[in-house]
């Protein structure tokens, strides 16, 4: 499915290496592939079934590969604040504690580094940071390495190489882990906070990757089996695999690093400005501010946008965009959308063929289909954002 679809594109060069949960997946009857330099599940049941259960009720999705990063100093996170607000294009300073955002890293010409999420712990609640970050897996290395490259000496990036991660989505997600984890029913959406289950410290956000109501779980490594046992035994919980992951996230208009966001396109063309607020678009002093702002006054030579696709045969990634006879853009991720019963795709065109309702053709096997600009998401979100 989309981007997860060609698996063997998907294994890495270097020795892949095993997740915390490597023999729990396999005991489960996982098919694993190569992903970001992990063997991974891609499907257990099947990518159809995993994409349903999720959306009707719950999966467990293992996300261990991302990136867990701890940012601290000795001065009360201030040096932190700093730091950040010069890396990421978001209001670090203005985060409320138990609250988190997302954001991007960007290079000096506003190319997109990566795209990640940012907390603020509070009171030094998680482990003591100032500020908690999880980054995507495939580019975790280098983000590190750029960020130290930038950070100054007093400030303390720490790898939480000893945390797994795990991912609970659905309308169900909230009923199951209240369950086990009581206090957990009070959390929002983009909410974080320290909880227990066991005597194990969780850290624990109301945010995910496919649109539905979930919870993403910062937990010991040594713990996790033990956790993802008992989330699993709850009825309305499934293990969920990579191929599901990405057909939802495809449906909920989400996008992929390394596929639809890279460094060669920018924070506004990929409709991310959401994620710099107004007193950053002002004051600026981030990596990456004079594109943004070039951008948002001028608009960008090209969009992200949304497709619709006529009949059955699904677009993949590297499929071009027609208007007439001049290509006009890129597919970026594509594939059959479950939920929608069609297929669906993501993708890059010029900026004068980006209006919704814009009718286009995609080439898919040597022959041209018919493709509408539409609107995202294509699967209405459905994100617990009221207590």
């Amino acid at each position: 499915m989309s981007g997860i679809d060609d698996v063997a594109h998907l294994e890495e060069e270097l020795p892949l290496q095993e997740l915390p949960l490597d023999g729990w997946h396999r005991a489960k009857g996982a098919r694993m592939v190569g992903f970001a330099g992990y063997h991974m599940p891609i499907q257990y049941e099947g990518i159809m079934a995993e994409h349903s259960w999720t959306r009707e009720h719950a999966g467990l999705f293992d996300v261990s590969h991302m990136g867990q990063i701890a940012f601290s100093d000795e001065s009360d996170g201030k040096a932190v604040d700093d730091a950040l607000e010069h890396l990421l294009p978001s209001d670090i300073k203005g985060l409320k504690p138990f609250r988190q955002r997302y954001s991007m890293l960007l290079d000096e010409e506003g190319g997109i580094l990566d795209d990640l999420m940012v907390s603020r712990p509070g009171d030094g609640a998680f482990d003591g940071a100032a500020i908690y970050m999880v980054v995507n897996g495939a580019t975790k290395y280098d983000d590190m390495g750029w960020m130290i490259e930038h950070l100054p000496d007093d400030v303390v990036m720490n790898h939480m190489d000893e945390q797994a991660l795990l991912a609970l989505q659905g309308p169900e997600a909230g009923e199951a882990l209240a369950t086990l984890i009581p206090e957990t029913a009070d959390l929002i959406f983009m909410q974080s906070g320290p909880f227990s289950w066991r005597g194990v410290p969780l850290w624990i956000s109301r945010s995910g990757y496919t649109g539905e109501d979930g919870f993403e779980i910062s937990v010991p490594a040594a713990d996790v089996t033990l956790l993802a046992d008992a989330l699993c035994d709850l009825p309305q919980v499934k293990p969920i695999g990579l191929g599901a992951r990405d057909s939802l996230r495809l449906e909920a208009g989400l996008p992929l690093y390394g596929h639809d966001l890279t460094p060669a396109v920018s924070t506004i063309g990929a409709d991310l400005g959401f994620a710099i607020q107004k007193r950053r678009r002002e004051e600026g002093g981030f990596i990456g501010h004079a594109r943004v702002m070039k951008e948002l006054a001028d608009g960008p030579g090209s969009r992200r946008v949304g497709l619709r696709i006529e009949g059955r045969l699904p677009a993949r990634e590297g499929a071009q965009i027609y208007a007439g006879g001049a290509q006009v853009g890129e597919v970026t991720s594509g594939g059959f959308a479950p939920s929608v019963g069609a297929p669906i795709a993501m993708g890059w065109v010029s900026l004068p063929h980006s209006a919704e309702g814009t009718a286009l053709e995609i080439e898919v096997r040597g022959k041209r289909i018919a493709a509408t600009v539409a609107p995202m998401p294509f699967v209405p979100h459905r994100y617990r954002r009221k207590a």
